[in-house]
């Protein structure tokens, strides 16, 4: 289902600030990936970073790194002194995104960790003032519950895919990730310790504040 016209999209684009070389170049190698409709793209990184660089944030914490396109954008804005700490369950995308780190005026900057994101997070110890969720659908609760209670007021998350490729936006949902979507973002709209809204940017995203 195509959620915005392809032309909109195009015109998005057009009007939006252009990728750097790296930026560039890691979206092109992406659309090569069997699974390159995970990547953020284009408007969705801008956004990102411009995101990150109203906040500048000092710790950043994103939950699945894929080829590492998003993390790069993020780090745009990080604090002096701020660090990212980005976590992938594939080692072959979690191979890929470090090589791509390392072409980065920011790769001292972001620290790629490799496994299962509940065991991570809590390791880490971290008090976020960021936090982009982009992983398996069914462990979205998951990561929300585990991250707003220690997070300061102001602090942001962004969940992606919220509208999960349409599939949520239909009468009856079938698949395991469209109703661990749907449950996500009820659970979202009941939480009173938060604000957010949906954006219709690609495949949704959810701007979630801590009050």
């Amino acid at each position: 289902m195509d959620l915005i016209l392809p032309l909109a999209e195009q015109y998005a684009a057009q009007f939006t600030s252009p990728e750097d070389e790296l930026l560039a170049r890691v979206h092109r190698e992406t659309n090569a990936h069997p699974k390159a409709h995970m990547l953020s793209g284009h408007t969705q990184g801008a956004f990102l970073t411009f995101i990150s660089r109203l906040l500048q944030p000092k710790r950043i914490l994103e939950i699945g790194t894929f080829t590492g396109y998003s993390a790069l954008c993020l780090a745009k804005g990080l604090a002096s002194g701020g660090q990212l700490h980005t976590i992938e369950y594939r080692e072959e995308d979690a191979d890929t995104a470090q090589r791509n780190f390392n072409l980065s005026d920011d790769r001292d900057k972001i620290i790629l960790h490799r496994g299962n994101a509940l065991e991570i997070i809590p390791a880490l110890k971290e008090n976020w003032d960021l936090v982009f969720i982009d992983a398996d659908k069914t462990g979205y609760i998951h990561y929300y519950d585990m991250l707003v209670p220690t997070m300061r007021k102001g602090a942001v998350i962004l969940a992606d895919n919220v509208f999960f490729h349409g599939e949520v936006l239909e009468e009856s949902l079938k698949g395991k990730n469209a109703k661990a979507i749907q449950a996500f973002n009820e659970h979202v709209r009941q939480d009173k310790s938060v604000e957010h809204i949906l954006l219709t940017i690609r495949d949704g995203l959810m701007l979630i504040l801590k009050k």
